[in-house]
């Protein structure tokens, strides 16, 4: 199970089976599989719960568990399942949901084998910021265009019971909620005259820590001194004078300044934006972006390890960003902009890549497999790429990026942006631009070597292109009309931070997902712009 940082408030401890312990000795359920099971035991029906995050199956009391739904469960809702369970939220934070085998999270499910007949689950009472509620709806029943089948929901106009069959060993709703806090779930189970009513706490995302919650309804044990002190934790050191950027859109832009050329960073919309020199941000990466690498991403690293992903299309909550060089007009340029990722100092490896119109991965820059990497765009162009960080820490980032002005002048701009990946690291404390914090050289992730991969080469190597099996953004490449496309791709959109969208076999959204969601999206090409609006099909009403 992933460790979860606990605060000095908590009783923190571990039990044997590895699980983290937080106030009043609950254990924290953040990841792996689980499941919620009435059990007839000595001819009493109990709700309990079966926990198989450690590889062996632990049986545990709700009422001394609290599970936690991260800032990475926050994904795109289908209509179907707003539908069924009454509410409007175009993203909710999902457990069991499509995105599953591609984020670190708990998986409930419900077992009814044990009870010795079919059971009535009910939600006797429920707590919490918003609203809550389980439903089935999978790929297949969207490519039908079926409804989702409802269980149970706190909305008025749900269904608050349902009947849990003593032949089902694993039901897999998708359990919903639609804001950030701390949730309690009420469930009374009654099979065969006799019945149990359990509490469950649930924090959704990662505003609160879930090693400070107290389990069940929130009652105190009866044995915590009432005198406890919590710990003052230590100021933290001063801050330098940073713009910090961890969510929306941001581009990356070549600039026409005085017969030069500037690297900047746009933050915002085409209507509403301002412009930063690289060397006064800090770009965050949220834990949000956390994910498993799937299959065929060799370049990333093994299947199923960690990495921190920002995907080609906006999610809600982490940071976007994109390539921009639509300050330029093309009569001002001979030729391409290129921008060119000279080193990387950090934890982990950095890939940029999209996915080709067949869901392969087109790799444009990987620290990996030596730098300096290179692509380039033509002007009037804004392009989405997806961002892969191998580890959590902090990341310099230097590129160059230059072009020839139409009369031949040659012009470039050297800047490094530091990144924070994670949360292990305050990002108000990092210095940006280069900075003078010692960070680890990166280290090849690439399954065919173990070798150390120096921060800067004189070549890059062919970018790798690993057959995908499961794209999580099978993205076609963007061209530019009229220009041909050379080390570029992703998507390419109008430039307004909101209207991004991926072109995929696959459906892109603004929710928080990596993984492919079955439908067509539509991409429309914008002659004069360079630009291609690329649009996912929604059933939700907007």
């Amino acid at each position: 199970m992933t460790a979860v940082l606990l605060s000095a408030a908590g009783l923190a401890a571990a039990d044997g089976s590895g699980a983290t312990r937080a106030v009043g000795g609950a254990v924290v359920l953040d990841e792996g599989e689980l499941d919620l099971t009435p059990r007839l035991a000595d001819g009493k029906l109990e709700l309990q719960i079966d926990d198989r995050s450690s590889g062996t199956t632990v049986v545990r009391e709700p009422s001394q568990v609290v599970l936690h739904a991260p800032a990475s469960s926050l994904q795109y809702t289908p209509d179907p399942v707003t539908t069924a369970l009454g509410t409007t939220n175009m993203d909710s934070w999902q457990l069991g949901g499509w995105e599953a085998g591609n984020i670190f999270a708990p998986e409930p499910g419900w077992n009814g084998s044990a009870a010795g007949d079919d059971t009535d689950v009910s939600l006797a009472a429920y707590e919490g910021p918003g609203d809550f509620g389980m439903a089935t709806y999978t790929p297949e029943m969207d490519g039908e265009d079926a409804p989702a089948i409802p269980y149970l929901g706190s909305v008025e106009s749900v269904q608050r019971s349902f009947t849990l069959p003593g032949d089902e060993e694993r039901l897999l709703p998708v359990w919903q909620f639609t804001a950030e806090g701390v949730h309690r779930l009420t469930f009374t189970v009654t099979s065969g005259g006799s019945s149990d009513t359990e509490t469950l706490a649930v924090v959704v995302g990662d505003d609160v820590d879930p090693s400070t919650v107290l389990p069940g309804d929130g009652s105190p044990p009866t044995d915590t001194p009432t005198g406890s002190t919590t710990a003052t934790a230590s100021p933290s050191p001063t801050a330098p004078a940073a713009h910090v950027i961890a969510e929306g859109h941001v581009d990356m832009a070549a600039r026409p300044t005085d017969g030069d050329l500037e690297f900047q960073l746009k933050e915002g919309t085409e209507l509403n934006h301002e412009w930063y020199e690289p060397g006064e941000v800090v770009m965050h990466v949220r834990p949000a972006a956390k994910r498993k690498i799937p299959d065929g991403y060799a370049f990333l690293g093994t299947p199923g390890d960690p990495v921190w992903w920002l995907p080609l299309q906006q999610n809600a909550g982490i940071v976007w960003p994109g390539w921009n060089t639509t300050q330029y007009a093309r009569a001002e340029l001979d030729g391409r902009v290129s921008f060119r990722l000279d080193s990387v100092q950090g934890p982990g490896n950095i890939a940029m890549f999209h996915n080709d119109a067949m869901g392969v991965p087109v790799v444009s820059l990987d620290s990996g497999d030596g730098l300096p990497d290179a692509h380039t765009l033509g002007a009037g162009t804004h392009s989405h790429f997806d961002w892969v960080f191998g580890a959590e820490g902090v990341y310099r980032t230097t590129f160059t990026v230059s072009a020839t002005l139409a009369d031949g002048t040659k012009v470039s701009d050297t800047e490094t942006i530091a990144w924070v990946v994670g949360d292990d690291t305050d990002p108000s404390t990092v210095t940006p631009g280069q900075g003078d914090e010692p960070t680890a050289t990166p280290t090849a992730t690439h399954s065919e070597s173990a070798s150390a991969t120096p921060t800067t080469s004189t070549s890059a190597s062919p970018s790798p292109s690993a057959p995908a099996s499961d794209s999580p953004n099978a993205s076609a490449p963007a061209t530019e009309p009229g220009d041909d496309s050379s080390g570029t791709g992703g998507g390419s959109s109008t430039g307004d931070g909101g209207s991004g969208r991926s072109v995929s076999g696959g459906l892109a959204s603004t929710g928080a997902q990596v993984g492919t969601i079955a439908g067509v999206a539509v991409a429309a090409v914008l002659m004069g712009g360079g630009a291609v609006l690329c649009v996912r099909r929604r059933r939700i009403a907007q």
